[in-house]
């Protein structure tokens, strides 16, 4: 069985610390076997990633988390990267025609742009995973809301660690017995629905931490011309 890490960001992101060789070395040094990095509307972190895995004897699936018209979606097994902006339909429509994978990340935190906010519970059975574990949500009544969701609508369950500092990667993982070890066999068996689900939250010390270091990192970006994305 492999363990995965779906949801993860670099420097890349606007809120993100550490480049791409750090979180690949805490993969590696807490025994997962393949990573996703998802930065925000950004892809090349990612594809830099997925080629640098097998360095590490890890697996890389390329993504991204696209910041729809609704709020955050992640694509994974995507080759090229997606807009932000488009409607959620939209969004998930484009991953599928690179015949990728679409995961809802914590669907009920309006907060940190959920999708429900501004879509139907009915409207999310076009993507093909929920994230029922995100482990920076400190409460977890969001997580269990997003289990009990993926339950009522018979959609696969997955977990992200949701990491945005290197020392977070691997808190939250999703367990996958693919026919073959790459990052097509780990996706089918998530679209599947053939996922274990395991993790812990992030201390809420460092939620807080992460989350002050992503407003000081946000207002660098937006203070250099980079504009927030």
């Amino acid at each position: 069985m492999l363990s995965v890490e779906l949801h993860a960001h670099s420097d890349a992101s606007y809120d993100g610390r550490d480049p791409v060789e750090l979180l690949l070395q805490q993969a590696k040094s807490v025994g997962l076997d393949a990573i996703a990095i998802t930065d925000h509307d950004e892809f090349n972190a990612s594809l830099e990633a997925a080629e640098r895995a097998p360095e590490y004897g890890l697996i890389g699936i390329p993504g991204m988390e696209i910041s729809t018209a609704a709020g955050h979606v992640l694509a994974l097994g995507i080759t090229e990267p997606i807009e932000p902006g488009l409607t959620f339909n939209q969004t998930i429509e484009r991953i599928h025609e690179q015949g990728g994978t679409a995961i809802v990340p914590h669907p009920f935190q309006e907060s940190r742009s959920g999708v429900l906010a501004q879509i139907s519970v009915n409207d999310i059975t076009a993507a093909d995973a929920i994230e029922v574990y995100n482990s920076r949500l400190i409460t977890g009544r969001s997580n269990r809301q997003a289990k009990q969701l993926a339950q009522r609508q018979g959609l696969p369950r997955t977990a992200g660690s949701d990491a945005h500092i290197a020392e977070m990667v691997g808190q939250a993982i999703t367990k996958v017995s693919p026919e073959e070890n790459s990052a097509e066999g780990i996706l089918t068996e998530i679209q599947e629905g053939r996922t274990i689900v395991d993790g812990k939250r992030t201390p809420w010390r460092i939620s807080f931490r992460q989350a002050a270091g992503g407003v000081k990192r946000r207002i660098s970006h937006k203070l250099n011309g980079d504009g927030s994305k």
